[in-house]
């Protein structure tokens, strides 16, 4: 603070008058509820919410660091009307004043209906309420997990519905069922009963089934069972999950994405196990009804073999009548035996009789072979001197036109040296000599050509 310049009032440095302001506003509004409409809504790389509350004539700047954000049991949306608790401080680099927010909840019933519509109609988008996503509820669970606040009527009410049905073994995953933190654990619960039922080295036995319940409430009561990580857990879970969240008239969005949706926690009990007695009664009266129809199967049949039997002959008295035939087979067989061979030697006795001696047949058939001889004989002399004939007229034929009886009339056969029959004169040459060979005075003479 500066008085230098003669004024009365002191001159303070920016820094000064805003941490002046600072310790003000902070000491002032050290804890507030501050109500407005929720408007430009962010979440920073850092994880840190920044956003404003307004209302129809100002404008209230606010802040959620990153480790408290977590925490929160609803997250701030643009629209959403709420009620946000902090204190009041600066921002000296701005000139501002804002809320540092540690707890935000939504600004009445109203706001909490339209919040719940809003955010039904988005988790309805991705499917986590579509029917085909539900499953059967095993009949006779095991083991059965509860998920719910280890006190009050609620987790009383479960157990001793159980026990009077059909006692099973029950888990119990003790959570908050509402206010700050209650979503978060609740979410944790069945997540960690999920991860139970897949984990076959798990020390506990794996639950079949899963209730997930709280006992009646107002809307802001049953909240924790509208946020999205419950939502996601019940949906994501492998078990079959039955939801059992208030009374009759109370829904929830846990009901919307659970596979079966109990009016009441004891309801929830009711169709976890059948009524042990009416099961007993039921399988003793299916067993009765089991017996007698057996026995009525085993009667019908044994009437059934009777009159069979009774359509069938007696066996004594078809292997007599077969025993007695046979007596009589043998007797005709014996009978005929002997009529046979007597009908057979008187056959072979006429066959016999009707042969030919062959010596006969021998000496006719020599006679004939004799007779095919001569004959025989006969025609190949004819035969041979029919050719001898021919052979001879073709030979005095051939003698007449042979070159011999033409020299026997006293030509001449004229050769060269070669000894070549000379054919024209065109065949010598000048001094050469040729041989004329006379075949009737058988005398060779040469001749020369000049």
């Amino acid at each position: 603070m500066d008085r230098s310049d003669g004024h009365n009032l002191p001159v303070f440095t920016v820094s000064e008058i805003s941490m002046a302001v600072k310790r003000a506003v902070e000491e002032d509004f050290q804890w507030v509820r501050v109500r407005g409409e929720v408007s430009g809504f962010k979440r920073a790389a850092s994880g840190h919410l920044y956003f404003a509350l307004k209302d129809a004539d100002a404008v209230l700047d606010g802040v959620c660091w990153r480790g408290t954000a977590a925490r929160l049991g609803t997250q701030p949306e643009d629209g959403m009307e709420m009620v946000a608790t902090g204190r009041l401080t600066t921002y000296a680099g701005r000139s501002k004043y804002q809320i540092i927010v540690d707890h935000v909840e939504p600004a009445g019933e109203g706001a909490l209906l339209k919040l719940l519509e809003d955010r039904r109609r988005k988790l309805e988008a991705e499917g986590l309420f579509a029917e085909d996503r539900k499953r059967d509820l095993p009949y006779l669970p095991q083991v059965i997990g509860v998920v719910t606040s280890p006190t009050g009527a609620v987790i009383r009410d479960i157990l001793h519905r159980i026990e009077d049905r059909f006692p099973r073994h029950v888990l119990l995953w003790p959570v908050l069922v509402q206010g700050k933190g209650a979503a978060q654990q609740v979410a944790a619960a069945v997540r960690g009963f999920g991860d139970l039922a897949t984990d076959p080295g798990a020390a506990l036995p794996r639950p079949d089934l899963l209730i997930v319940a709280r006992g009646g409430g107002s809307l802001e009561d049953l909240w924790a069972f509208n946020e999205e990580a419950v939502v996601r857990a019940v949906a994501d879970c492998p078990i079959p999950v039955i939801s059992a969240v208030g009374h009759e008239t109370d829904i929830t969005l846990v009901d919307f994405a659970a596979d079966r949706r109990a009016p009441t926690p004891t309801a929830a009990a009711e169709m976890a196990v059948p009524v042990r007695l009416d099961l007993m009664a039921h399988v003793a009266d299916q067993g009765g009804r089991l017996a007698t129809a057996l026995r009525r199967h085993l009667a019908d049949r044994q009437d059934q073999m009777a009159a069979l039997a009774r359509g069938l002959p007696n066996p004594a008295r078809r292997l007599s009548e077969q025993v007695q035939r046979l007596d009589d087979w043998s007797d005709r067989l014996g009978q005929s035996l002997g009529t046979g061979m007597d009908r057979r030697r008187a056959r072979l006795t006429a066959a016999a009789a009707g042969l030919v001696r062959p010596d006969g047949v021998i000496r006719f058939a020599e006679h004939r072979l004799a007779g095919e001889a001569r004959a025989l004989v006969a025609a190949g002399r004819a035969s041979l001197d029919t050719a001898r004939n021919r052979l001879d007229r073709a030979a005095g034929l051939l003698e007449s036109y042979s070159f011999e009886r033409v020299l026997d009339r006293g030509f001449a056969l004229v050769t060269d040296p070669a000894g070549r029959p000379v054919t024209s004169v065109k065949g010598l040459k000048t001094g050469r000599g040729a041989l004329s060979f006379c075949e009737k005075s058988s005398i060779k003479l040469w001749a020369y050509v000049a």
